[in-house]
């Protein structure tokens, strides 16, 4: 059965945009992600832009694996289907589990807002030293259907019959 408190406990989150092109002006879906979290009761911990490149998408979330004081990293960005598009292959090497039932579940209701133009959308997840990761794709739509149809209830201790936080680091 499944791990769940009695009580609301905030997470810390760390943003990440992947974007060749967006700057902190034109991030509609980090601030997005960043108000979403803080209206549920989370505690958005750092926020960051970077260029769609593996091994800057893979240092930079590296470096939130290992602080203590980050225990989910929400990316957007870099998950579609070009030779730029980076984010699964920068964070599969890191993950010590994957969560495969996030790519599942994003693309099947992702499947009822674009229809087959959800094949090209490769959005992961997995935990890396009890630090959950999730990555969708650069789109505020996109975004807003990862939050509030699959993370939200996994980032809430109260969701039943399980939810990812007693899995966090402390």
């Amino acid at each position: 059965m499944g791990h769940a408190n009695s009580d609301f406990i905030p997470a810390n989150i760390a943003i990440l945009t992947v974007s060749d092109k967006r700057g902190e002006a034109e991030d509609t879906s980090g601030h997005y992600l960043r108000e979403a979290a803080e209206n549920a009761g989370h505690h958005v911990v750092d926020k960051k832009i970077v260029v769609d490149n593996l091994y800057k998408i893979r240092a930079l979330v590296s470096g939130w694996i290992a602080d203590e004081g980050v225990q989910v990293v929400l990316i957007n960005g870099g998950t579609g289907f070009t030779a730029g598009d980076n984010t699964p292959e920068a964070l599969k090497p890191l993950f010590d589990r994957e969560v495969e039932g996030f790519g599942e579940l994003f693309r099947m209701l992702s499947y009822e807002e674009i229809g087959t133009s959800t094949l090209q959308s490769r959005a992961v997840a997995g935990v890396a030293n009890k630090t959950l990761i999730f990555a969708m794709p650069g789109s505020t739509r996109a975004c807003q259907t990862g939050w509030e149809k699959v993370i939200a209830e996994q980032l809430n201790a109260q969701h039943r019959p399980c939810n990812f936080m007693p899995h966090l680091k402390r």
